[in-house]
C-alpha cells in the first residue's frame, strides 16, 4: 500500500470517528498493510472503546514496535492489563525527565504528564499492597506537578494515606493521532488517480508552451513531491516535465506549464516524445501510461517500467541494468526484510505480486550481494546526534544515539533511512555516519 493509500485511509477512519461510526473506523484501520506506530496506536484505542482488551494489548504493542520511544502507546498499553508497572514506568522512562510531552506536532491534541504517569504508577503499587512505594511515587510526582495537575495528585496522596485506592488517570477517549492536515488538504484537491479534480466533463489536456519551445529533456513524473521551499516545484504523477539541468545532488532544474523549480530526479523517467507527429505522440505516451511503474528501494531509491504482468525475468532484468549488475547478485522482496514469504525469484507466481500494486504503482526492496566494483554490497548506518522529532507523517522520528539504516540520499540535506520499524526521511545534520570495519 502506497503512503498515498495509507494517508487516505488513516483520514477516513478519523472522519468516522469523529461521526461516532467507531465499527467503520476500526474497519477501515485494519485494512492499512503495515501500519505506522501512530495508526497501531489508533487502533489500540479503538479496541479499548470497544472493551476489546486483548487486541487493545496486541495494537499497542506493534505500536511499541515500530517506536519504542512513544511513550503514551507504553500509558496506553498499561491500561489493557492488570500488573501493569513495567508499562507505567516505560512510559515515565520515555519522558526523559520533562514535566510533560505535547504530541500536537505529531497529530495528536494531547499532553502526557509526567506526574499523571506517576500517579498511575503509585497505583498500580498500592494495588500490590506496597504502599510505601505508592507513597514515594506520589511525593515524586510532586516534582513534575503543573498548577492544574495539583488538586489530583493531593488528593491520591490522601487516599494513600488512608491506604484507599484512588481513580487512574486515564486517556482521553475517542482522542486519536491524525494524518497531516497539509497533506490531507492535497488529497482532496485530486481524485483517487492522484490527478487534479475537474469540476466539468473530462477535457484533453492542454499541451504545454514549453513543449512546442523544445526545451530541456522531457520527463514523465513517477510519484506526488510536494515542494517544501519556494525553490521547489510541486508535481503528481503523470505530469511530463522538461529537465533543464541534473545536479549531483540528485535534485533537477524543470520546467512544468512555464514554471521553473527544483524536484528530485529519481521521481522522474525519461519519455521520448516525437514532435513531428501527434498520432506517434500518443502512441508514445500511451505505453507509458499502460506500464507498472516499480519504485525500488535499495541504497537509494529508484524506479523502473515494465509491461503489465511481466514475467520475473523482464523485471530482474530492468533492475539488474540500472544497477549495472548481474540478476544473480540481486534480491528482490516485498518487505524490507527479505524472508522465505517476502522474497521474489524466478519461481515467484508474478501474479500475487501484481495484485499487490496499488493502480499502476508497486513498491519493492532491493538488496545485493556485491557491488558494481565486485567487492561485498555492506550497508551505511548512521547514529543520531540529536533527538528528531518528525512534523511531518513522512519524517522520521529517533532519539539521540539511535542507528538508523540509510535507504537514499535525497540531496545533501535529507536524507531516507529506516529505525525502529519505521521509514522515512531526516535531515542528515542530525546524524554522523558509522565509519565501516573502524575506518
Amino acid at each position: 500500500m502506497s503512503f498515498v493509500d495509507t494517508l487516505r485511509q488513516w483520514d477516513m477512519a478519523v472522519t468516522c470517528v469523529e461521526r461516532q461510526d467507531l465499527s467503520q473506523a476500526l474497519k477501515i484501520f485494519l485494512a492499512i498493510q503495515e501500519p505506522n506506530s501512530k495508526i497501531s496506536f489508533d487502533i489500540g484505542c479503538l479496541h479499548l472503546l470497544n472493551q476489546d482488551l486483548d487486541a487493545a494489548e496486541k495494537a499497542f504493542d506493534c505500536s511499541i514496535r515500530k517506536d519504542e520511544h512513544l511513550a503514551v502507546a507504553f500509558f496506553q498499553r498499561g491500561m489493557t492489563y492488570e500488573e501493569s508497572l513495567a508499562d507505567f514506568q516505560h512510559a515515565f522512562k520515555a519522558l526523559r525527565g520533562n514535566q510533560l510531552i505535547d504530541y500536537k506536532a505529531l497529530g495528536l491534541r494531547y499532553k502526557l504528564y509526567a506526574c499523571e504517569v506517576l500517579i498511575n504508577v503509585a497505583l498500580v503499587e498500592a494495588q500490590l499492597g506496597h504502599w510505601e512505594k505508592a507513597h514515594e511515587n506520589l511525593v515524586k510526582a510532586l516534582n513534575y506537578k503543573t498548577d492544574a495537575k495539583l488538586n489530583i495528585i493531593d488528593k491520591a496522596l490522601d487516599s494513600a494515606l488512608k491506604q484507599k485506592l484512588f481513580k487512574p488517570v486515564e486517556f482521553p477517549s475517542k482522542v486519536l493521532f491524525k494524518p497531516n492536515k497539509h497533506y490531507v488538504a492535497e488529497l482532496e484537491k485530486k481524485d483517487y488517480l492522484g490527478k487534479a479534480k475537474v469540476e466539468d466533463g473530462p477535457t484533453r489536456p492542454k499541451e504545454p508552451e514549453v513543449l512546442r519551445a523544445l526545451e530541456g529533456e522531457p520527463h514523465t513524473v513517477l510519484f506526488e513531491f510536494v515542494p517544501e521551499t519556494s525553490d521547489e516545484l510541486a508535481v503528481v504523477p503523470g505530469n511530463i516535465v522538461f529537465v533543464l539541468q541534473k545536479g549531483a545532488d540528485n535534485w533537477a532544474s524543470v520546467v512544468f506549464n512555464e514554471r521553473r523549480g527544483l524536484v528530485p530526479y529519481n521521481y522522474l523517467e525519461p519519455l521520448e516524445i516525437n514532435l513531428a507527429s501527434k498520432q506517434n505522440e500518443e502512441e508514445q505516451k500511451r505505453p507509458t501510461d499502460n506500464s507498472y511503474i516499480v519504485k525500488v528501494r535499495f541504497t537509494f531509491t529508484f524506479a523502473v517500467s515494465v509491461p503489465p504482468g511481466s514475467p520475473y525475468a523482464i523485471l530482474i532484468d530492468k533492475i539488474s541494468k540500472k544497477l549495472n549488475l548481474p540478476p544473480t547478485a540481486i534480491t528482490l522482496s516485498l518487505s524490507s526484510k527479505a524472508t522465505d514469504q517476502s522474497v521474489i525469484n524466478a519461481s515467484t507466481e508474478m501474479e500475487s505480486v501484481w495484485s499487490r500494486a496499488s493502480g499502476v504503482h508497486i513498491t519493492l526492496w532491493c538488496s545485493t550481494t556485491e557491488r558494481a566494483d565486485g567487492k561485498p554490497e555492506s550497508k551505511t548506518h548512521f547514529v543520531a546526534l540529536h533527538s528528531y522529532v518528525s512534523p511531518n507523517p513522512e519524517d522520521l522520528s529517533f532519539h539521540q544515539g539511535d542507528t538508523i539504516t540509510l535507504l537514499s540520499r535525497i540531496n545533501q540535506d535529507w536524507l531516507e533511512g529506516q529505525c525502529n520499524g519505521n521509514t522515512g526521511i531526516f535531515p542528515a545534520s542530525f546524524v554522523e555516519e558509522v565509519p565501516v570495519n573502524g575506518q
